[in-house]
């Protein structure tokens, strides 16, 4: 299939006009040429095409001008006014979360991530059903109509309830398999650090940088969307866990957020965040701010945060203090020159022995494994064997005295 020549265009709706260049990555990423632009400022949306009706002959006279066959809104369509438009446009119109979902349907590649999309896409396509149902491959296939099956779509609602249904279920299985695997992290003791941050803002680069985990990297959005899991050393010798994480995005889809919590508790319930972010991009706090309201949409906002400005080998000015000491603690580095990498490790260092707490434990003696653990990883103030057990006060960290709860002693 050639690719597609896209028109993009934008309802502003009582706030200061955005630029479109986000969606002009995402387009691109899906595959698409951007043959122009349109924008309207309203104080509502038209009822039947969201945008107004003069500004609906402009976007018209530049579709036939540029010869395009897609016309792409960055805001969430009703099905209504995607049908209205189509009508009187002549080609095919996708909104921002239709897009988004393409993407993640060319990029998802394990059994897990298409489970994942397949499902946001049923549940997208749910609320997007209109009269009898329509076949989205009557459109002429390309952006917007990849997923299940890749060639047509049943929109029949008792179908699809009943494959949302099954995927459920299927997706509920993972989570419970990646639950065994946390648990068997967990056991571990080794403290967990989730990669998180805006989509293409360096984060597979940096598990590579730190683990050789051999990541896909790609400049483009959402590269990655399966979570991966590596060991790295910190300067002392101690172990961590990363996991790199699918990245975030301005007004991600909610149905992505409730299809992706297989992948996303992989955040939730890691024990410290790094926030990676791109320091050459000229909207960086809109960026971070991003980030923040899905870390608050996700109930994790309030876990231990270390900022990692990343790529600063592309900056030509210094990144101001008022911004580093705003998300602090803060390191700068550049993954892909692995520069900096060093201070990132320090920082987590830091974290860790910052929150060293005094605990006495009562350890087996058959657990010779975990005084052993206590003896690399902490500071033993005290040891006394009676009987099977070993009495031991020890200062570590809480994440470690967390880890090792039943075995505290509170008499």
């Amino acid at each position: 299939m050639k690719q597609e020549k896209a028109i993009l265009a934008e309802v502003v709706i009582g706030q200061e006009k955005k630029s479109l260049q986000e969606l002009a990555s995402l387009a691109s990423t899906a595959g698409a040429t951007v043959a122009g632009t349109i924008t309207q400022n309203r104080s509502r949306p038209d009822q039947r095409y969201y945008i107004g009706e003069g500004k609906l002959i402009e976007l018209k006279a530049l579709v036939e001008k540029e010869g395009a066959n897609l016309v792409i809104f960055d805001n969430e369509l009703k099905p209504s006014e995607i049908m209205n438009l189509q009508k009187d446009l002549g080609v095919k119109v996708i909104d921002r979360t239709g897009l988004i979902l393409d993407i993640f349907a060319q990029h998802a590649h394990t059994r897990e991530g298409k489970l994942q999309v397949e499902l946001a896409q049923l549940n997208y396509a749910l609320t997007h059903l209109t009269g009898k149902g329509v076949e989205l491959s009557q459109l002429g296939g390309g952006i917007g109509t990849r997923g299940p099956g890749e060639t047509k779509l049943e929109v029949d609602r008792r179908r699809i309830k009943k494959r949302i249904s099954m995927l459920k279920k299927d997706l509920d299985d993972i989570r419970r398999h990646r639950s065994i695997r946390r648990e068997a992290r967990r056991a571990s003791l080794l403290p967990v650090a989730a990669i998180v941050g805006y989509t293409n803002s360096g984060k597979s680069t940096l598990l590579n940088a730190l683990t050789e985990a051999g990541v896909l990297v790609e400049d483009k959005l959402f590269a990655t969307l399966d979570p991966t899991t590596r060991r790295a050393k910190l300067p002392n010798g101690w172990d961590i866990l990363l996991t790199d994480t699918v990245g975030f995005i301005q007004k991600l889809p909610h149905g992505l957020i409730e299809a992706f919590k297989a992948t996303l508790e992989e955040i939730t319930e890691a024990d410290i965040l790094i926030h990676v972010i791109d320091s050459t991009h000229p909207d960086i706090e809109e960026q971070i701010n991003a980030v923040y309201r899905t870390l608050e949409d996700l109930d994790s906002i309030s876990k231990p945060i270390i900022t990692a400005f990343n790529k600063i080998d592309g900056l030509t000015t210094n990144l101001p203090k008022t911004l580093l000491n705003k998300f602090s603690p803060a390191v700068q580095l550049s993954a892909l020159k692995r520069t900096g990498l060093d201070g990132l490790l320090n920082a987590i260092l830091e974290h860790l022995r910052g929150s060293m707490i005094k605990v006495e434990f009562r350890i087996p003696q058959s657990k010779g494994d975990l005084i052993s653990y206590l003896h690399d990883h902490g500071h033993v103030l005290s040891k006394k064997y009676t009987g099977d057990h070993c009495d031991m006060k020890v200062e570590i960290d809480e994440i470690t005295a967390k880890r090792l709860e039943k075995f505290i002693r509170y008499d």
